[in-house]
C-alpha cells in the first residue's frame, strides 16, 4: 500500500522534482490563495454595493475580462518577442497597484461601484498578457515528458488557491468586521482585509519571478505586429486538433463556465446565504476542481478527457440549477469543479503539447482568448438567464445555459482529438498554406 502510494504520488507530481518550476509553482500558489481572497471579496463587494443585482455582477465580469477579449491576439505577439520576465514583472506590479487601491479605498468606505469597474479593467489588462505569459512558460522549466504533468499542476495551484482563498474568505471577512469595520458586520470596511492580504502575497511572486534563471529563446523571424498575429491564426486555423478544442472551450466559457456568476447570485440571491455560506460554495467548486486537476496529473496520459468532462459539467450544472439549498449544492458544485478541471486539463495540455515553440505565445493567448474572452459575453448571457426576474427564472436559465452547453458538445463530439499529435512547426506552416 505503502509502495503504491509512493508511486502514486511521484507520478502526480513528476514535474516537480524541476526545481525551478517547484520555486515557481509555491510562489504561485501563496499567491493565487491571496487573488482568490480578493476576487470572492470582490464578488461579494459588488453584491452588497448593487443590492444583490445579477446584472451588476456580470458587468463587473465583463469591465475585467473585456481587455482578454480585445488584447489577447496583440499581447501573444508580443509573449513571443519581449522576455517573459520582463512581461510577468509588469504585470505582477500592476496588479499589485489595483489591489492596493481597491483595498484602500474599501477600508476608507469611499468605493463605488464605478470605481470597482475601473479597477477590474485595469486589472483584466494586465491579465491579458499575464495569463498567457504564464502558460506558455510552462515548457521554460520542464521537458516535454513532463509538460501535461506540469500543465495540471498548474491548474492544481490555481484550484488548490481557489479551495483556501476562497474558504479563508469568510474567515478573513469576519476577522475584518472586528479589525476594521469596528464591530459592525453590516460595514463594507470588513471586505478590505482580503484586499490587504492579497497585496502582501505579490512579493513574494515578484521575488522569485526576479531571480529564477529563465532559459534563453529562439524567438524565430518576425514580421510586423501584425503579421505575427495573423500567423497565429492562420496556425490555429490550419491545425484541426488545436482548432477544435479551442472552439469547445470557447463554447463552453460563453455558456456553462460562468460559475464566477452563478455561484454568488446563487448563495446571495436563490439561497439568500451571508459570506460563510458563499465561501463554503465556492471551496465545494474549487475541491471538486482540485480533485479532477490531481486525476489529471496522476494520469500517463491526461488527454483524453475532453469529452468526459464536458459531460460531467453539463450534468452537474443541471442538477446545481434543481438543489433545493446550499446543502444539496455544496456536492453538486464539487462535481462541476471535478468536470470543469477534467475539462481545461486535457484542453490545456493538448495545445500545449500540438504547438511549436515559436508560436506558443501567440497560441497560447490566443487560447486564453476563448477561455478569458469569452467571459464578458459569457457573463452577461448568465446573468441574464439566472436572474430572479427574468423570464424563465434561476433555476430554469441555468438550465438553458447547460443546454446550450450540451449542443456545442455534440456539434464536436466526433472532430475533437482522441490521440497526441506531437508539434510539427513546417507541418503547421503547410497546414497555413493550404488553409488559406
Amino acid at each position: 500500500m505503502l509502495a503504491r502510494a509512493h508511486a502514486w504520488g511521484s507520478r502526480t507530481f513528476s514535474a516537480l522534482r524541476h526545481p525551478h518550476y517547484r520555486r515557481y509553482w509555491f510562489s504561485q500558489l501563496l499567491s493565487l490563495v491571496g487573488s482568490w481572497m480578493q476576487a470572492t471579496a470582490q464578488q461579494y463587494l459588488v453584491l452588497e454595493l448593487s443590492g444583490g443585482s445579477s446584472a451588476a455582477l456580470g458587468w463587473v465580469t465583463v469591465a475585467q475580462f473585456t481587455p482578454s477579449l480585445l488584447l489577447s491576439l496583440y499581447a501573444g505577439a508580443v509573449i513571443d518577442r519581449v522576455p517573459r520576465r520582463q512581461v510577468l514583472l509588469a504585470t505582477q506590479i500592476t496588479l499589485l497597484i489595483t489591489a492596493t487601491a481597491l483595498a484602500v479605498t474599501t477600508h476608507l468606505g469611499v468605493v463605488n461601484l464605478p470605481l470597482v469597474m475601473v479597477l477590474a479593467f485595469i486589472s483584466g489588462t494586465a491579465n491579458a498578457f499575464d495569463m498567457p505569459a504564464r502558460q506558455s512558460m510552462v515548457v521554460d522549466f520542464v521537458p516535454r515528458s513532463d509538460v501535461p504533468n506540469a500543465v495540471a499542476l498548474n491548474s492544481l495551484s490555481f484550484n488548490v488557491s481557489r479551495t483556501i482563498g476562497q474558504a479563508l474568505f469568510g474567515v478573513v471577512a469576519a476577522l475584518g468586521v472586528t479589525l476594521l469595520a469596528g464591530g459592525n458586520p453590516d460595514n463594507l470596511s470588513r471586505l478590505a482585509l482580503p484586499f490587504y492580504l492579497n497585496v502582501s502575497s505579490f512579493f513574494v511572486v515578484l521575488f522569485v519571478i526576479a531571480t529564477l534563471p529563465f532559459p534563453a529563446r529562439d524567438g524565430g523571424q518576425h514580421g510586423s505586429m501584425a503579421e505575427d498575429v495573423r500567423e497565429g491564426l492562420r496556425y490555429v486555423r490550419g491545425t484541426p486538433a488545436v482548432r477544435n478544442v479551442m472552439l469547445l472551450v470557447g463554447a463552453l466559457s460563453l455558456t456553462v463556465i460562468n460559475f464566477n456568476v452563478i455561484i454568488p447570485y446563487y448563495a446571495r440571491v436563490v439561497f439568500d446565504a451571508r459570506e460563510a455560506v458563499f465561501g463554503v460554495l465556492s471551496a465545494a467548486f474549487g475541491v471538486g476542481a482540485m480533485a479532477g486537476a490531481l486525476w489529471q496529473a496522476s494520469k500517463p496520459n491526461p488527454l483524453k478527457n475532453l469529452r468526459v468532462g464536458s459531460i460531467i459539467l453539463i450534468v452537474s450544472t443541471v442538477a446545481l440549477a434543481f438543489a433545493p439549498g446550499p446543502v444539496i449544492a455544496t456536492p453538486i458544485l464539487a462535481v462541476c469543479g471535478f468536470g470543469m478541471l477534467t475539462l481545461l486539463v486535457s484542453a490545456n495540455s493538448t495545445v500545449q503539447l500540438t504547438l511549436p515553440d515559436h508560436l506558443r505565445g501567440r497560441v497560447m493567448s490566443l487560447y486564453s482568448f476563448v477561455l478569458v474572452g469569452m467571459g464578458p459575453p459569457g457573463a452577461l448571457i448568465a446573468s441574464s438567464l439566472i436572474s430572479t426576474t427574468g423570464l424563465l427564472g434561476s433555476r430554469w436559465g441555468l438550465v438553458t445555459l447547460a443546454a446550450l452547453g450540451a449542443l456545442a458538445v455534440a456539434a464536436l463530439w466526433r472532430r475533437l482529438p482522441r490521440k497526441l499529435d506531437k508539434p510539427q512547426a513546417q507541418a503547421g506552416a503547410v497546414g497555413l498554406s493550404s488553409a488559406d
